[in-house]
C-alpha cells in the first residue's frame, strides 16, 4: 500500500504537527527528570492534552527519577502494564497503583 499523496501544504503541516508533538514529549520528560513535574501533574496534563495523552507510558516511568528501563520494566509488569501503553490506555487501577507509588 503506497502512502498517501499529499500536497506540499499538507506535508509541511504535519511536519510541524510531528516537531510540535516531540518538543512536547521532550519538555514533559525534562520536567519529570529535574522534578519540576509529579506523574499526578502529567496525568492531569494528559487529561487536556493529546500530545501528552499520546505518550508512552514507559517512556514517562523512564523520565522519572531513580527509575531507569529496567526498573520501570520490572515495575510495569508486576502491575500487568503493557509496553506499548499510551497514558490515555492506562486503567483507573493501573493509574491508581502507578500515582500510589510516585506521589
Amino acid at each position: 500500500m503506497a502512502p498517501p499523496k499529499l500536497t506540499d501544504e499538507q506535508r509541511r503541516a504535519a511536519l510541524a504537527k510531528a516537531a510540535e508533538a516531540r518538543r512536547t514529549r521532550a519538555e514533559i520528560k525534562e520536567l519529570l527528570k529535574t522534578g519540576s513535574l509529579t506523574l499526578a501533574d502529567v496525568f492531569e496534563r494528559a487529561e487536556t492534552d493529546d500530545i501528552v495523552a499520546g505518550t508512552k507510558i514507559s517512556a514517562i516511568l523512564v523520565s522519572l527519577p531513580g527509575l531507569g528501563k529496567i526498573k520501570a520494566k520490572r515495575l510495569m509488569e508486576e502491575h500487568g502494564i503493557s509496553e506499548s501503553r499510551r497514558i490515555r490506555g492506562l486503567g483507573s487501577r493501573q493509574r491508581r497503583v502507578l500515582l500510589d507509588l510516585f506521589s
